[in-house]
């Protein structure tokens, strides 16, 4: 199953943003992928609902793109979810 509408990057935010909130399942997912080892072909056609045979560099970037937003919000993002939940 594909995620949500989804951009080719993610938006460049040392915030927050809807965009984040929206695809978190997709950021999970492609973490997990990531962390187990799986090869980024499956993992993108899977989680994004792309072809990477029809899309090679489309495929590779929306991946690649979407894994480097998903490590910030492992490292750096969830302090932004926590301080939400305390508002």
């Amino acid at each position: 199953m594909a995620s949500p509408e989804f951009l080719d990057a993610p938006p460049d935010s040392t915030e927050l943003t809807d965009y984040d909130r929206t695809h978190m399942k997709a950021y999970m997912r492609v973490l997990d992928a990531d962390t187990e080892g799986a090869d980024w072909r499956e993992a993108v056609a899977v989680i994004f609902g792309l072809d990477p045979l029809a899309e090679p560099e489309r495929a590779q970037r929306v991946h690649d793109n979407h894994l480097a937003r998903a490590r910030w919000m492992s490292e750096h993002g969830y302090r932004h979810l926590l301080r939400e939940g305390r508002d």
